[in-house]
C-alpha cells in the first residue's frame, strides 16, 4: 500500500517537471473538457433526473404524519440533493464512465509504446497526456454537479406534481424554507476534490498498465474501484472537516 501511494506522489510530482507551453496546455484541457464533459452530459442528465423523482416518491410514501406539512418533501429533496445526491452520486457515476475511459485510453497508448514514443521525442508524457485531463475534470465537474443539482430538484418537482403527492406550491414552498447558501459551496468543493481523485487515480492506473489487453481492462476495473473507494472516503472526510 505504501508503495504504490508513493508510487503515486512520485507520478503527481511529474506533472510539472518540463511542462508544455501554455498554448498547447490550453489546447490540450479543451479537447479533453469535451470528451469528459460534454460527452458526460447525457448520463448525468439521466441518472439526476430520475434519482430525484424517485426521492420525491419515497420521501412522500414515509412521511404519512398528518402534523407535518407535505412542503417537507421539497425541503427533504433540496438538502439531499445538494448535500449527498448530486455531488457524490455524481461523481460515482463519472468515475464509471470518464475514470474507465481515461484508464483504458493511457493503457491503449503504454502498450502501444505511444508513451515512449513521447518520451523519446523529448516530450514529458505526464505533463502532455495527464496534466490535461486533470485540469479538465477540475474544471467540468463542478458544471456538471450544478447541472445534477437543478435537474435532480427539477425530478422532484415533476414526479411529486404528477403523482398527485404535493401541490406545485407546497414544493416550491419546501425548497425555498431554511437555505443554507453554504451547502451549494460545500457541494462545490466535493465536486473539485472527487474530480481530482478520479482523473488522478485513473491517470496512474492506465499509465502504468504492462502487458496486453487483458491488463488494459483489468487497469480500467482498478480504476474505477478505486476511484469509487477515494470518492467515499473523501466524502466522509470532507463532512467531518467543513460541516
Amino acid at each position: 500500500m505504501l508503495q504504490h501511494f508513493g508510487k503515486y506522489l512520485l507520478f503527481m510530482s511529474s506533472l510539472f517537471f518540463r511542462g508544455e507551453s501554455p498554448r498547447i496546455l490550453f489546447n490540450r484541457t479543451m479537447d479533453e473538457a469535451i470528451l469528459i464533459g460534454i460527452n458526460s452530459i447525457f448520463i448525468v442528465v439521466i441518472v439526476s433526473t430520475f434519482i430525484g423523482a424517485v426521492t420525491s416518491v419515497q420521501i412522500s410514501y414515509n412521511l404519512d404524519n398528518a402534523f407535518i406539512p407535505r412542503s417537507t418533501i421539497g425541503f427533504m429533496v433540496r438538502e439531499m440533493t445538494i448535500l449527498e445526491l448530486a455531488p457524490t452520486i455524481t461523481s460515482i457515476v463519472l468515475a464509471g464512465k470518464v475514470g474507465s475511459s481515461i484508464a483504458g485510453g493511457l493503457g491503449t497508448m503504454q502498450i502501444t509504446e505511444q508513451v515512449d514514443a513521447l518520451e523519446v521525442m523529448g516530450i514529458n508524457s505526464t505533463s502532455y497526456l495527464v496534466l490535461p485531463k486533470i485540469i479538465a475534470a477540475l474544471l467540468v465537474f463542478p458544471m456538471l454537479v450544478i447541472l445534477a443539482m437543478f435537474l435532480s430538484i427539477g425530478g422532484g418537482f415533476v414526479a411529486g406534481v404528477l403523482t398527485g403527492e404535493i401541490s406545485p406550491q407546497e414544493y416550491v414552498s419546501g425548497i425555498r424554507s431554511d437555505f443554507i447558501p453554504y451547502n451549494v459551496l460545500f457541494a462545490l468543493i466535493k465536486s473539485v476534490v472527487f474530480a481530482f481523485l478520479v482523473s488522478s487515480i485513473s491517470s496512474f492506473k492506465g499509465y502504468y498498465t504492462s502487458g496486453g489487453a487483458l491488463e488494459v481492462g483489468r487497469a480500467s476495473t482498478g480504476a474505477v474501484t478505486n476511484s469509487v473507494i477515494a470518492i467515499l472516503l473523501a466524502d466522509f472526510v470532507l463532512a467531518n472537516l467543513l460541516l
